[in-house]
């Protein structure tokens, strides 16, 4: 009798026997799980001199036509005049892996992409040279969508990343020491710029413009903006850590921004932006700003500590209109600003001129008004309601100029404000005495139910 065991054995070694013979397969662990080509597999190594630059464009470009992503290995690559093609994706070591700026016109250029990839890079720009018309140690024009995470850009001589009309996202990236700014978009497309760290730039932090008015919907969110300068000069062209200008449907929320020259927040001819949740700290001008040009500003929930001025919702005359100015706290706040202002001036906490409301704010600490409503003839429909107002000379500046608008200042709660709740002006002049208990000589105001103490 056969046993089962015998059985089974020769029905195991007849198997084997019928098995065709084939070539030895390579290990598991030879398999490169990031699905990536190795640069150094093909001549482009750390350390090698700019003399890699030609190496380095060709893997990029093969790669790219392949689909699949460069890998950079830990280490220096030196490289200039790199024309990134579409479809390019490079990847490296977060921290260890560093391409740096040759100095010869350019690092990278790209035009006329659907989709270019940066990731877990450090790209030094070492101060070097860029060349006429490259504003940036990455210059893209027109890419569908860029896309850098987690990436290190350091050492412009001009801005960290100039963009002009793209889209994609900038995220969880480090952009510091631009001799202008460390991101400036232009004409953007479904831009989002999250989570990124931007400081110590010369001229700018944040900036989302367009060269002609019209929507732009980036979302700038969870950022943290520090030590902006304005080297450039001027009276608030530079020196912003987010800087809109014409762009419209801009969403500025959750940002962190501090010691910037001028404002932590700027928007200049912007309509439909939302300025929503930010902490400014110690802001050289005027923290939060909605200028000239506009129709809808929200400015909502922000933290103000430290400026010239808190929050200015102005420029009637421009056509600047439409506001919500709700729930911020504005306090510690400065006589002087960084240049000799020929208006109002600085040391005061919200300043609102036209279709606006101002409800629920708590302002402390002013050192010339609390609230200012209207400039000389500018003014027109303002709420003003259910705010505190603390530590300020006069609690609210309202215009009493021929032609100005109506204003309702009611329910309001004023505390040591010495020489006066609500009081009347004519652009600078203080000309009426305590208005907070109702201005029955100025038809367009109404003044009511406020509290004084």
């Amino acid at each position: 009798m056969v046993s089962r065991r015998l059985f089974l054995a020769c029905i195991g070694s007849g198997a084997a026997a019928a098995a065709p013979v084939r070539a030895a397969e390579p290990s598991f662990l030879t398999v490169d799980l990031r699905g990536a080509i190795d640069a150094g597999e093909h001549g482009v190594r750390p350390g090698a001199g700019n003399r890699k630059s030609r190496a380095f464009q060709k893997l990029v470009r093969e790669a790219a036509a392949k689909n699949l992503p460069v890998f950079l290995p830990p280490g220096d690559y030196v490289v200039s005049n790199i024309t990134l093609p579409d479809n390019a994706r490079i990847t490296g070591v977060p921290g260890a892996t560093r391409i740096v700026y040759g100095g010869e016109g350019h690092l990278f250029a790209i035009d006329a992409a659907a989709r270019v990839e940066f990731r877990d890079i450090v790209i030094d720009g070492q101060k070097r040279w860029l060349a006429d018309g490259v504003e940036g140690l990455i210059h893209a024009t027109g890419v569908t969508t860029l896309m850098l995470d987690n990436c290190e850009i350091l050492g412009a001589a001009k801005s960290a990343l100039h963009l002009e009309r793209c889209g994609g996202r900038i995220e969880r990236c480090r952009l510091s020491g631009a001799g202008d700014y460390g991101l400036y978009a232009v004409e953007s497309r479904d831009l989002a710029v999250t989570g990124n760290q931007v400081f110590d730039c010369a001229n700018g932090g944040i900036l989302i413009h367009r060269w002609t008015k019209g929507p732009d919907g980036t979302v700038v969110s969870g950022n943290r903006v520090a030590r902006i300068g304005a080297v450039n000069g001027g009276t608030g062209e530079y020196g912003n850590g987010i800087n809109i200008f014409r762009a419209d449907g801009v969403m500025v929320t959750n940002n962190h921004v501090s010691d910037c020259a001028f404002s932590a927040i700027r928007s200049n001819a912007g309509s439909n932006v939302q300025i929503t949740g930010n902490t400014c700290l110690n802001s050289g001008e005027t923290a939060i700003y909605s200028e000239f040009g506009f129709e809808g500003a929200i400015v909502n929930s922000n933290l103000i500590d430290g400026a010239a001025n808190g929050i200015l919702i102005v420029n009637f005359n421009e056509g600047g209109r439409l506001a919500s100015v709700t729930g911020n706290v504005v306090r510690n706040l400065r006589l002087a600003g960084p240049y000799i202002h020929d208006g109002a001036g600085f040391g005061f906490g919200i300043a609102v001129e036209a279709d606006t409301v101002v409800s629920g704010n708590t302002i402390e600490n002013a050192p010339k008004w609390g609230m200012v409503l209207g400039w000389g003839p500018y003014m027109r429909g303002l709420v003003v309601s259910g705010n505190l107002v603390r530590q300020a000379p006069v609690g609210c500046a309202v215009t009493v100029v021929e032609e100005a608008g109506s204003a309702l200042i009611s329910g309001n709660v004023f505390e040591e404000t010495p020489e006066g709740a609500v009081a009347g002006f004519r652009w600078s002049e203080r000309v009426t005495g305590e208005l907070a208990a109702g201005a029955p000589e100025f038809a367009h105001l109404t003044i009511e139910r406020n509290r004084a103490g």
